[in-house]
């Protein structure tokens, strides 16, 4: 019998769902010679700080730099009391656990996510139980019956895995050690108050400088005037067009009055075509998806959406077998995926109004080794959703006309330019003009892309034409925008550097992104930018990431400038890309993170007391609002939450301002809701989200829960 270890229950029922078995047990799948378990994510946790040493348990400077002579892990904490393991974990975990030391189980296998992330999760389970098995590696892109079938024949020993092991683990441990060690000594130096943490991270600190940058370029942009003469001209046929004088190629000037001039001089007089010049030109289709570009046309096409957001939704599709792995950061498919995509696109053309100029073939713009790395670009399966949510259906709808567009003909178009010069008086430059007809729509009809078209009459070269009027046009320079999550993911992306053209028709492509050359992984890009509103150190308006005062402070003040350098970063990361790749080795990696930060916590010390951040604390108020259900006495509001009064005798009910519960769907504890509560037993909340993003109404209750003194909330939907 074999055990399978999957990431999440879903992908388990997948698993389970492929092989035919139909009996689910108590955390396990069982049936034809399988066991397919599951974990809910990471199961276990790095050590805390305090679990090496209790003196940690206070922050105090002069225990810093902190970094443990061997890392170790437990499960991980509850998310409403730190200080002991979360009990859906640790139940999983001993399920696991047992099945492992079962004795007719004679192999293991790991069906966590191919990447960084979920080699670690599945590897920390098996280090952490060390089961006598051999262990081997699933490694697949869907989650498809035929993908499942294929990678169960084709697997890997768990061994050959290493690198991305190791890969995993120097992320892990290297964002543990800089980020407990350098927001511990920076709240300590920086902030007044206590509460709340100044969050310093790898990742955090070099994107935070990029909006800061922006902010301060736009700051300080002085504007300046500038003016551009236009003319327009009659041909011989009666039509008329425009043109824009240039010289030297240069069609802003600083001066009004010269072109004042000219347009005086010009008006009525005769000038020549000297130069039309007629191009057919191509253009071809927007690449595939990667995560970062999905994210950045999602949430630069649709109002409310976020990095995260796309995210969620796309992993949900994911997992529901109708698209490929989308934690991948490439734009291309590896050759060997020809047959499926054929066979994918074949069932997607049949619904389609323009199936019939649809034609698959082999081309390098899709199908390129060169240009994938790890995983393959999104592109959807053969199976067709019958049921989306409507979040879930932008986002495969996204991915579904992406993909498509590869196989359609490439859209054409002609450009006329014109170059026509005024015979008297003597200029010293030209009119400009510029023409456009769409000649082929192609791959812009699957998402019925409208082309801007500028029609010219029809003129000839040495032609002459009348100047009918002329004007002079006031301009002010514009300056920089303010980042968007879509402008912000691309230069995560690259590292800030400035992408490079591949050529005419043809998006921008950065060759760094194939290296590991980043900040961050496409897998959590989202997560930084959502941190960092979450922490306060930028703020949304509308789609604009702005600094806020407390990021601009930070950025300012913080003395550690590496840790905003994108070089430096970029090259963490490419370190972990090579580590990855089997290319480095983890302990130099991780010498070198901890000389950083023990040499960063020295800097820190030294430097002047300054203030970044100060912490008001929220007074209680102490109103009651109603009888707690254990004891009967007075439940009151506190700084942190709605608590029994009778605390000091031992009565453990509260409702946290920030219940992690409530919090995931969007949604804190407030007065009227605790009043509610404890007034009828259970509250109506309106404007719940799932984890989808659908809103939707239910009745919840806090009840005690059976195994201890704590609570938990209960929901239900029946009056």
């Amino acid at each position: 019998m074999k055990l399978i270890l999957a990431e999440k229950p879903s992908v388990a029922k997948n698993i389970a769902d492929a092989l035919h078995i139909r009996t689910k047990l108590d955390g396990y799948f069982q049936g034809n010679d399988y066991l397919v378990t599951w974990a809910f994510g990471h199961l276990l946790q790095l050590y805390d700080a305090k679990d090496y040493d209790r003196s940690m348990t206070k922050w105090r400077m002069e225990n810093f730099p902190f970094i443990p002579e061997k890392f170790l892990y437990k499960v991980k904490t509850d998310i409403r009391n730190r200080n002991r393991a979360d009990g859906g974990a640790q139940k999983q975990l001993q399920v696991i656990k047992r099945l492992m030391k079962l004795p007719d189980v004679v192999a293991i296998v790991s069906a966590c996510d191919y990447d960084r992330e979920g080699q670690l999760i599945g590897d920390s389970i098996i280090n952490y139980i060390q089961p006598q098995q051999p262990v081997y590696r699933l490694l697949i892109n869907e989650w498809t019956k035929e993908e499942v079938l294929r990678g169960l024949k084709n697997m890997q020993p768990n061994d050959k895995l290493r690198p991305l092991q190791d890969a995993g683990i120097s992320r892990q441990w290297a964002d543990w050690v800089i980020g407990i060690n350098l927001t511990s000594v920076a709240t300590l130096k920086y902030q007044q108050g206590s509460g709340k943490a100044l969050n310093i991270g790898r990742v955090l600190m070099p994107t935070l400088k990029i909006i800061y940058d922006r902010d301060k370029e736009i700051k300080s942009f002085v504007p300046e005037d500038y003016f551009k003469l236009t003319a327009t001209f009659t041909a011989k046929s009666g039509d008329t067009f425009q043109g824009v004088y240039q010289e030297k190629e240069q069609e802003k000037f600083k001066q009004k009055q010269p072109l004042e001039d000219i347009a005086d001089d010009i008006t009525d007089k005769q000038a020549t075509i000297i130069d039309k010049q007629v191009e057919k030109k191509k253009e071809f289709p927007p690449f595939l998806f990667n995560l970062s570009n999905l994210q950045g046309y999602m949430t630069n096409r649709y109002n409310g959406w976020t990095s995260d957001k796309v995210l969620k939704v796309a992993q949900s599709l994911y997992e529901k077998k109708w698209i490929t792995y989308p934690r991948t950061a490439s734009t291309a498919l590896d050759e060997s995926l020809t047959g499926k995509a054929a066979a994918v696109l074949k069932t997607l053309a049949e619904d389609v109004p323009y199936k019939e100029e649809i034609r698959f073939s082999k081309s390098k713009r899709v199908f390129n080794n060169a240009k994938v790395e790890s995983h393959s670009a999104i592109m959807p399966t053969y199976l067709k959703p019958k049921r989306l949510t409507k979040d879930q259906e932008l986002v495969y709808q996204a991915i579904k006309n992406r993909f498509i567009m590869q196989f359609m003909p490439v859209a054409e178009y002609e450009e006329t330019r014109l170059y026509t010069k005024v015979k008297e008086p003597e200029l010293p430059g030209l009119f400009y003009t510029k023409g456009r007809v769409q000649l082929k729509a192609g791959w812009k009809q699957v998402e019925s892309i409208q082309s801007k078209e500028t029609i010219l009459p029809y003129v000839e070269s040495k032609e002459m034409v009348t100047v009918k009027d002329s004007e002079v046009s006031s301009h002010v320079t514009k300056p920089p925008k303010p980042h968007t999550e879509k402008t912000l993911l691309r230069l995560m992306e690259t590292c800030g550097k400035v992408p490079k053209k591949k050529g005419q028709g043809e998006e921008e492509e950065m060759t760094e992104v194939l290296s590991g050359f980043s900040i961050g992984t496409p897998a959590t890009r989202a997560e930084t930018i959502k941190k960092l509103k979450d922490v306060g150190y930028i703020t949304m308006q509308r789609k604009n990431l702005i600094c806020t005062e407390l990021g601009n402070k930070l950025v300012e003040t913080f003395p550690i400038d590496r840790l905003f350098d994108l070089e430096f970063t970029g090259r963490l990361e490419k370190s972990l890309a090579d580590i990855e790749k089997g290319n480095m080795d983890k302990d130099r990696f991780l010498q070198t993170v901890f000389t950083f930060t023990k040499q960063s916590v020295g800097t820190i010390k030294q430097e002047t007391e300054v203030t970044i951040n100060k912490v008001v604390r929220q007074k209680a108020s102490r109103e009651v609002l109603g009888k707690c259900p254990v004891c009967g006495s007075k439940v009151v509001e506190g700084s942190k939450g709605f608590g029994c009064s009778n605390w000091k005798s031992g009565c453990k009910f509260v409702v946290w301002k920030n219940d992690k519960y409530l919090a995931t769907m969007r949604k804190r504890a407030t007065k009227t809701l605790v009043k509610a509560l404890l007034k009828n037993g259970r509250v109506y909340v309106k404007g719940l989200t799932s984890k989808k993003g659908k809103k939707f109404n239910a009745y919840l209750s806090y009840q005690k829960n059976a195994s201890n003194d704590y609570f938990s909330w209960k929901m239900d939907f029946n009056k």
